[in-house]
C-alpha cells in the first residue's frame, strides 16, 4: 500500500512507443523514464517485457506494467491473458494493468474470471483495471481491483468519442469507488491534469504529450496548417 500512497496527487508518465515509432527501443524508453523521474514523476507506465526490464534497472519509481498483445477474434489487448501477466511481474513491475472492459478476453474469459485467475496466482500483486465506462469501473471496484484507470475511455466503440479527457467519467467514478481512481487518456496540458485532480483523480497519467515527439510535432503542425487554411498571414516586422 506504500506504493499507492506514493502515487497520490502525482504525475505518472507513460513511456511507450509503438513498433512503427522512431523511438521504439527499450534503451530509449528507459532513458525517457529516467528523465521523467528526474522531472518529478511519481511512477512510470510501461509496455512490454523488455521495456519494463530496462526501465526497472534505470529508475527507482513504481512501475505500472502491461503487455499489449492482440489475439485474433478478441478486442482486449492490454495484458489480456495470464501469460502476459506472468511476464509483466517477472520483468519487475509493481502494478499490473489489465483490460477490465466488458469484452471477453482470449478463451472467452470474462473480466471477473480473469481477475480471479490473477488473484489466485498472485494474491499480493497490485492490479489496475483499465476501463472505458462508469459501469466497468464500478464492476472492477466490486471485483477487488486495487486501482481503476480511465485508460480505455474513447477506445471502445461504446464509450464517448471525444478529443479531451473524459472528465465526466473521472468525476463520477471518483465519487463512487474507494480505491485510487487514475485519470488517463488525452491529457495534453498541465491545465487538463489539474482539472482531472479537481474532478477527483487520485493521480494522472500523461504519455503522448510528454514522451512521443512524433505526435507532439504532428499536433503543432496540424494547428499551424489549420491556421494557414484560415488565411492568416504572418506579421512583417520592419527593421
Amino acid at each position: 500500500m506504500d506504493i499507492l500512497r506514493r502515487l497520490e496527487k502525482g504525475l505518472i508518465v507513460s513511456c511507450q512507443a509503438p513498433v512503427d515509432d522512431p523511438l521504439h527501443s527499450s534503451f530509449i524508453m528507459a532513458r525517457i523514464a529516467k528523465a521523467a523521474e528526474l522531472g518529478g514523476a511519481v511512477a512510470i507506465r510501461a509496455n512490454g517485457y523488455e521495456d519494463i526490464l530496462a526501465i526497472r534497472k534505470e529508475v527507482k519509481l513504481p512501475i505500472i506494467g502491461l503487455i499489449k498483445k492482440h489475439y485474433e477474434g478478441y478486442k482486449p489487448y492490454i495484458t489480456p491473458t495470464i501469460e502476459e501477466v506472468d511476464k509483466v511481474i517477472k520483468a519487475g513491475a509493481d502494478i499490473v494493468a489489465v483490460d477490465a472492459t466488458k469484452a471477453c478476453k482470449p478463451g472467452n474469459i470474462t473480466t471477473a474470471e480473469f481477475f480471479t485467475m490473477i488473484r489466485q496466482k498472485y494474491p499480493k500483486t497490485l492490479i489496475m483495471a483499465d476501463i472505458s465506462t462508469y459501469e466497468e469501473g464500478i464492476e472492477a471496484y466490486y471485483l477487488g481491483f486495487n486501482l481503476i484507470s480511465t485508460t480505455l475511455s474513447g477506445y471502445t466503440d461504446y464509450s464517448p468519442q471525444i478529443d479531451e479527457p473524459d472528465f465526466e467519467l473521472i468525476e463520477r467514478l471518483s465519487k463512487d469507488v474507494k480505491v485510487p481512481l487514475i485519470a488517463e487518456g488525452r491529457i495534453w496540458t498541465p491545465e487538463q491534469a489539474i482539472k482531472a485532480f479537481e474532478k477527483g483523480a487520485y493521480a494522472v497519467v500523461v504519455g503522448t504529450a510528454i514522451t512521443r515527439p512524433q505526435e507532439i510535432t504532428r499536433r503543432f503542425v496540424n494547428y499551424i496548417t489549420e491556421w494557414r487554411s484560415k488565411g492568416c498571414k504572418n506579421k512583417v516586422v520592419s527593421s
